[in-house]
């Protein structure tokens, strides 16, 4: 496996775990009214959308131009 790939993999991961993570805080604030977890959840949603972000960026720099 070469190295970019298992970085890709990782990025993926990592995405993917912060929208469960929202989705779950998300979840808890609609229960229980916890402003500290609406807060998390806003903030999981941002680091999503930045590892994205980076992960399109690094397939294009990687790949080069389409």
């Amino acid at each position: 496996m070469r190295l970019i790939t298992a970085h890709r993999i990782l990025i993926a991961t990592g995405i993917a775990f912060f929208l469960f993570y929202a989705v779950f805080q998300g979840r808890r604030y609609l229960a229980l009214g916890e402003g500290l977890a609406l807060t998390q959840a806003i903030v999981s949603v941002a680091v999503a959308v930045l590892l994205t972000l980076y992960y399109r960026g690094l397939a294009k720099r990687w790949n080069g131009p389409s």
